[in-house]
């Protein structure tokens, strides 16, 4: 059995389809395929407020190729979720309702808080009960911060604060201050240190590249300012040519990495857990979910 996801952000479209494992009453996925493409819609919306028409026509091809995938995979269910920009495009619900007449593939557009809760239902799994953390989950458009205590999540937040806003320049005034007032308030509440978690292509970037690559996939925030220092040092063109990062990441993970340390030092973290998981795991889990549902619901 096999599910797909796709997650529109405000930078890159990706899809990714999974296996349902099985072993010993034990469940797990395996990651069969997975592609991402630069839509970079983000541009468009953050400084005009709609999506243009020649980034309408690449989301439908886009959309049609990996329908396409989907369907040479044989998948039982797919979702098609859009994150920040489609949410801020003055025009997006325009663009819905015509690839849903011409693909037959519904988009749903969801709000940071069913963002955020998406991904937490997958990354919640691997934080240690005792430990307080912070969850950083940045994109190109938002954030998204979620406190946890008990392994048990009591605070979350979305803020207009994400790569490409920042590469922009579209970030408005107060944001950060009010990111900065945000965290502090629920430090209040916590005893001990906290520890961060990141998620996103870019920290999953920056810890690749990091000398602190181990089984337990965390990096100290000193090595992640050491490895954003360095990227800074380069320009666009030799982060292309000579660390070989995409196009559209390399503009990107400089104004990204400045968001996660910033969070990390406003709740005195001093590592970062960097799970390699995002919104399309937890719309694969979701999707798992939901046909267990109607199974039991027939049975």
């Amino acid at each position: 059995m096999k599910f797909a996801a796709i997650d529109i952000g405000s930078n890159a479209a990706r899809l990714q389809i999974s296996s349902v494992l099985e072993n010993d009453g034990m469940m797990s996925f395996k990651r069969v395929e997975y592609v991402r493409f630069a839509l970079r819609l983000g541009h468009d919306v953050f400084s005009h407020g709609t999506i243009s028409p020649e980034s309408e026509v690449r989301v439908f091809k886009l959309l049609h190729a990996y329908k396409l995938l989907m369907d040479l995979h044989e998948v039982q269910d797919y979702s098609i979720c859009a994150t920040s920009a489609m949410r801020e495009a003055a025009n997006s619900a325009e663009l819905v309702t015509r690839i849903h007449k011409i693909l037959d593939m519904k988009i749903q557009i969801i709000d940071g808080a069913r963002e955020a809760e998406l991904i937490n239902d997958v990354v919640v799994k691997s934080l240690n009960p005792k430990k307080n953390y912070l969850h950083i989950d940045v994109g190109g458009g938002s954030t998204e911060l979620n406190f946890y205590r008990n392994q048990e999540k009591f605070a979350s937040k979305s803020f207009k604060i994400g790569s490409v806003r920042l590469l922009e320049g579209k970030e408005k005034e107060g944001d950060w201050d009010k990111m900065k007032k945000w965290i502090s308030l629920q430090m209040e509440s916590l005893k001990g240190p906290v520890h961060a978690v990141g998620t996103g292509g870019n920290i999953s970037k920056l810890y690749n590249l990091s000398s602190q690559v181990s089984d337990e996939k965390t990096m100290d925030i000193d090595e992640l300012q050491r490895i954003t220092d360095f990227i800074s040092s380069y320009s666009y063109e030799d982060r292309v040519n000579k660390l070989r990062l995409n196009t559209d990441r390399a503009d990107v993970i400089v104004p990204a990495a400045s968001i996660y340390l910033t969070a990390m030092e406003l709740a005195g973290c001093q590592t970062i857990f960097v799970p390699d998981l995002g919104l399309k795991d937890g719309i694969i889990q979701m999707l798992h979910e939901r046909m267990q549902q109607r199974k039991r619901s027939i049975s």
